[in-house]
């Protein structure tokens, strides 16, 4: 049974992208494509036509680029999400992007059931980041170590439960999948989820990778278990 349709947006200059992306949503009955663009202004253009739900942003294009599109579009239509289709080595791009608001961070070689599951989590107003980019997204905040200055003890304010969302989420697990894992509900992780942000005052799963990440989630994590067993 069909449910409420996704309208989407493509935005991106290469014609062989537009055409792989059609053909891998166009298998999900609940996605409708509602119009594609080849460069940021016709983008805006048709963002106001068409007011979709979610627009699949690619960074480089002519006339205007990916970031600018994304301003103007969180500056004017704070409802409509932005997924970043990217190439794993946009470190740059994908920092302009976690600044301007982005919604989602998406390899363009992703597999399709990635892509739609993408599409799905942000719908329902998460974050998603692929999975390829978390690590990239790790050295990219380990370079600016140096001259930032690391939080102290930031996840002693979490339970155990909280921490292990916490790692599941910087790892880029939705709650879905994060619920399969813990055999717990989605909504069960969501309401996790909130609580770990509000505790770590972030605003999304993005930022709070950002925050597992420069406190050693994993680590601290293994060694909070290590002093419970004791050993």
């Amino acid at each position: 049974m069909k449910t409420q349709e996704i309208k989407i947006l493509i935005v991106d200059d290469h014609d062989l992208i537009i055409q792989g992306l059609k053909r891998v949503i166009e298998f999900d009955v609940n996605i409708n494509i509602v119009g594609e663009a080849k460069n940021g202004e016709k983008a805006l253009a048709m963002v106001g036509i068409y007011e979709p739900n979610i627009v699949l942003l690619d960074m480089k294009m002519p006339v205007m680029d990916g970031i600018e599109v994304l301003k103007k579009i969180k500056s004017n239509n704070s409802n409509i999400k932005v997924i970043i289709l990217t190439v794993e080595n946009d470190k740059k791009l994908i920092e302009d992007a976690l600044n301007n608001g982005a919604d989602g961070y998406l390899l363009k070689e992703s597999v399709g059931k990635e892509i739609i599951e993408a599409i799905h989590v942000v719908y329902k107003g998460e974050n998603y980041i692929d999975k390829s980019l978390v690590s990239l997204l790790f050295s990219s905040i380990r370079e600016k170590e140096t001259t930032g200055k690391k939080q102290d003890n930031i996840l002693d304010v979490l339970t155990k439960r909280e921490l292990e969302v916490l790692l599941y989420i910087s790892n880029g697990f939705s709650n879905q999948e994060i619920g399969d894992k813990l055999y717990l509900s989605e909504k069960t992780i969501k309401n996790y989820a909130t609580k770990v942000f509000r505790k770590l005052e972030v605003k999304d799963r993005v930022h709070a990778t950002i925050v597992a990440i420069k406190n050693d989630v994993e680590e601290y994590y293994n060694k909070k278990n290590v002093e419970k067993q004791g050993l």
